[in-house]
């Protein structure tokens, strides 16, 4: 069993899912790595338009920690780090397909789709 010494007790299990997913870019951080598979570090922040160095940063550690993320360093020059989903990531990713559902028809429902914008 892991055990992560930032978090819980809990009071059910939405509670815990709800902790490991908290923030707004950890989803999407599993959603950008199952579309595409492993990524570098870059790769991730050009996939999520509007994240920061720092909170990407942040929310992969927490992600390793919480053993969603494997990170990979390679000893080479310049230095190399790849991030890919766990089994464990890849699990929790499942879980959020239906959500992501019901979020894709919240956005039909509200009018709130992305306008794609031609370049003049």
């Amino acid at each position: 069993m892991v055990k992560s010494a930032r978090r819980g007790p809990y009071f059910c299990g939405i509670d815990a899912a709800m902790d490991v997913v908290s923030g707004k870019w950890k989803a999407l951080i599993l959603w950008e790595l199952d579309a595409h598979g492993t990524r570098r570090f870059a790769e991730l922040r050009r996939g999520l338009p509007g994240v920061t160095e720092k909170m990407l940063t942040q929310h992969l550690r927490e992600m390793e920690q919480d053993e969603l993320v494997h990170r990979e360093v390679y000893r080479e020059v310049p230095p190399k780090v790849e991030y890919s989903l766990t089994e464990h990531g890849e699990s929790l990713n499942r879980a959020l397909t239906a959500l992501g559902i019901w979020g894709n028809e919240r956005i039909r429902r509200i009018g709130a789709e992305k306008v794609h914008v031609a370049a003049s």
